[in-house]
């Protein structure tokens, strides 16, 4: 460490544009998992490999000499992919080079949503619990978080306190489907709902759909790019990573109408300009096939069916999965004293002394609310969910 007498030499602090932010629950819950050897169904990854044959079509793309910067908004190729399947699963044409952008993954394109679109004052109002990155976007962006609850017990979006949150300021609306961290997921009927909502104002929609491929019980996804009038006030995001088994690769992108998509790029290209050229390339290549994203929502189901006959022995009570791939249970109803301890704590309680780490659902509210439930990612190898499930009957 470095240090000096000098009275004069210190490091200014300037006031925090975040005061409340720390580190997250994701990175401290996996940090515990590894200094105490608990398995780890917290943070949100796979522990497995993608296909090989998408590190191979990278290492084809380096060799090709595909090094340098790409177009700001992504590489054509891609893009056009993207547009293809959009059209063909969603039945919307976005055009690939003036409504598509290729982004640094799914949470820098919300930021980017949010820095282009909100001025100072409006309000966004987002969806509770939510994903935790929305929140110091907006903040970021100047903007006024506005909470509306899910509703208690289902987390199904309560359309009618939606529709008493607008305000004249309100700006835009997060919309996260299918959710995290409940699993549920919107209906055709939900998408009208939000219509009714919205379609007398110029309140504008941010899609949150990096899960859209894990949809189950032959569920389709609800899409905000299958309803006209929702589709033309949306900025819809989504993630390769999620999709491909590739999150270190930070890879997502933005559909929307020109007008937004043009506000969109002048954030982006100044905040990224633009993203890794040979895993474009690649996931271009990749996309050619369908069969990966289409039959992923079978590959997570039957995950989630195993890790749910697991846990159905415990005295954990299972809320439906309709989608993600996260579980949440509720640990009321367990037969040790732990059970009485908040959901931070208690997660802290289990992976220090079960060995398996979980996400405390407070952790996606901003009052920090306790309702015993945690949330538990089965994305992982059917060895991995096997060791957590060994570990978690002791419960």
């Amino acid at each position: 460490m470095t240090t000096s007498s000098d009275p004069t030499v210190r490091t200014p602090v300037p006031p925090s544009r975040l005061p409340q932010v720390g580190t997250t629950i994701f990175t401290v819950m996996s940090a515990l998992a590894q200094q105490v050897g608990a398995v780890n169904l917290g943070q949100g990854f796979p522990d497995f490999d993608p296909d090989p044959a998408l590190a191979q079509a990278v290492g084809a793309a380096m060799a090709a000499g595909h090094h340098q910067y790409p177009p700001m908004a992504g590489v054509p190729a891609l893009r056009e992919a993207i547009a293809r399947k959009v059209a063909t699963l969603y039945g919307r044409a976005y055009d690939p080079i003036n409504e598509i952008t290729v982004t640094a993954g799914a949470t820098q394109a919300i930021l980017t949503a949010l820095l282009a679109l909100v001025q100072p004052g409006d309000e966004i109002i987002v969806l509770e619990p939510c994903y935790d990155s929305y929140v110091p976007g907006i903040e970021l962006a100047g903007g006024t978080v506005v909470r509306v609850p899910l509703t208690d017990g289902s987390l199904r979006p309560d359309f009618d306190r939606l529709a008493a949150a607008l305000t004249a300021r309100t700006r835009a609306i997060i919309v996260n489907t299918p959710h995290n961290p409940s699993g549920t997921v919107w209906r055709a009927d939900d998408l009208q709902r939000l219509w009714d909502v919205v379609a007398d104002t110029d309140v504008l929609l941010i899609g949150d759909e990096v899960y859209e491929h894990m949809v189950y019980d032959g569920q389709p996804h609800a899409s905000l790019a299958t309803h006209p009038g929702l589709a033309a006030r949306s900025l819809i995001v989504s993630s390769f990573g999620k999709t491909y088994h590739v999150t270190g690769w930070k890879v997502g992108y933005c559909l929307a109408p020109a007008p937004l998509m043009a506000e969109f790029r002048k954030v982006h290209q100044f905040n990224v300009f633009t993203v890794n050229t040979p895993m474009q390339h690649a996931l271009a290549a990749y996309m050619a096939d369908p069969a990966p994203y289409l039959g992923l929502a079978a590959f997570y189901q039957a995950k989630r069916d195993r890790f749910r006959a697991g846990l159905a022995g415990t005295r954990l009570r299972l809320l439906p999965c309709e989608g993600t791939y996260f579980q949440c249970v509720d640990y009321w109803a367990l037969a040790v004293p732990e059970r009485h301890l908040p959901e931070a704590e208690f997660c802290q309680w289990l992976t220090r002394e079960v060995g398996v780490a979980a996400i405390p659902l407070s952790a996606f509210y901003g009052d920090g609310r306790n309702q015993q439930l945690v949330r538990l990612c089965f994305a992982k190898r059917d060895a991995t969910l096997d060791d957590a499930l060994q570990r978690l009957a002791r419960l």
